[in-house]
């Protein structure tokens, strides 16, 4: 019988079976991954380089109900992590990590290549089933007819983003099935969807500014940083962080972006003004040539100037200009919907806190585990969601072998 069986050879699969084999180095410990290799989803992180984790970290970058700081506090950071591992790390201006190497394949290499040393044994290829729990182990059954038995079991599946990666939600879905309450489910750290009428003239412009995001006239999240328009979707990290609000909010959630942040309002309406008053004979279409580029200049002009059938910059009135201003300010689009999983980095969702211990221990299982994507916590775009894995899973891990010690959790 397996001592230690974890399921899931992702990020937080990974630092769990390390984690475990390190606390009990006699303990069987085997992990069950679904792809013919462990650790695919690691090499797609940070574009290849692996953003591995944050020096910033903080309650505010993460949502839903785990309370993902507290298991944070409680485990090493992923610059000490990796250094344990022989890994070099640096942060950027942001503070964000990455492997010194600046390729994520360092990354899974150290993890591989310790869980070998360690004598962790790996179960590739394995779709897993189903779990239930007998008088004294657990069964997990496969797809492919396998059975693996085990003592104690690590849930470390992930949830639904990036499928190709192995990660479906069906753990998600034996879960509950089995009376585990999970939290509804949507893309996060992702793009989302907009009015396709309202990004004619904007494909794959561009832009720094403020994003706010916005429903019931409330304010509910502000970032700074670089925008991207697509055919039918908003991009970029400003509004990949703003991606789990669509779980909560809807069609109700509006995106606004502030494309001259370091300017108010009466600042921008008295640029206009000293470009009205220089412009000569100038066409209107020239009026944002100093600020924007040509493609982004002239989307503003025409959806600002609509019904104006003006030739001239210096014919414009200052509610014209006021008008524009607006719009420099506030280029509003309504949320019609999110990226699909195959496009997005995370999920928000998942098994509610309710059921998870503060060792990460199943509140409705002895001897069962939950660490990762799989728990109801999403985590912003820079290394929040690595961080956690890395943590929740060598917490996990941590406890499972320590329960070999002492007897039944």
């Amino acid at each position: 019988m397996i001592d230690i069986l974890i399921i899931g050879g992702g990020a937080s699969g990974l630092a769990a079976a390390v984690s475990a084999r390190q606390t009990a180095p006699a303990a069987e410990v085997v992990i069950a991954e679904r792809l013919p290799r462990v650790g695919k989803k690691i090499l797609a992180t940070g574009n290849g380089r692996c953003n591995l984790g944050s020096r910033f970290l903080s309650a505010e970058h993460y949502h839903g109900s785990v309370d993902a700081m507290d298991v944070i506090s409680r485990t090493p950071a992923a610059e000490e992590f990796f250094r344990s591992l022989g890994v070099l790390t640096y942060s950027d201006d942001q503070g964000r990590l990455y492997p010194y190497s600046g390729a994520a394949a360092t990354v899974l290499n150290a993890l591989r290549q310790r869980a070998e040393a360690l004598g962790v044994r790996e179960e590739c290829g394995m779709t897993v089933s189903g779990i239930a729990q007998k008088k004294d182990c657990w069964l997990v059954t496969a797809e492919d007819g396998r059975t693996l038995k085990c003592r104690r079991l690590i849930i470390a599946a992930g949830g639904h983003a990036d499928p190709k990666s192995g990660t479906d939600g069906t753990m998600l879905r034996i879960l509950r099935d089995m009376g585990y309450p999970v939290a509804e489910c949507c893309p996060a750290v992702a793009p989302l969807k907009t009015d396709p009428a309202l990004l004619k003239g904007l494909k794959g412009i561009r832009a720094r500014c403020r994003v706010d995001a916005l429903a019931e006239g409330k304010l509910l999240h502000s970032e700074e940083g670089e925008i991207q328009f697509t055919e039918t979707m908003l991009s970029g990290i400003c509004v990949f962080n703003m991606a789990w609000l669509w779980g909560r909010y809807g069609e109700k959630l509006r995106i606004s972006a502030d494309l001259a942040p370091d300017m108010s309002h009466k600042e921008v309406c008295a640029y206009l003004r000293e470009i009205r008053r220089i412009s000569g004979g100038a066409p209107v279409s020239e009026l944002l040539g100093g600020m924007f580029r040509k493609e982004l200049a002239q989307y503003i002009i025409r959806t600002a100037l609509r019904r104006k059938d003006i030739s001239e910059i210096s014919r414009l009135t200052d509610n014209d200009l006021s008008h524009v201003a607006d719009f420099i300010k506030g280029l509003s689009f309504p949320v019609t919907g999110c990226a699909p999983w195959q496009n997005a980095q995370s999920t928000y969702g998942g098994v509610k806190a309710s059921c998870i211990g503060k060792d990460m221990g199943s509140m409705k299982h002895r001897d069962m585990w939950l660490c990762g994507e799989i728990a109801d916590t999403a985590g912003d775009c820079g290394g929040y969601n690595l961080q956690w894995a890395w943590s929740s899973g060598i917490l996990a891990g941590t406890n499972a072998a320590l329960s070999l010690k002492g007897g039944k959790r």
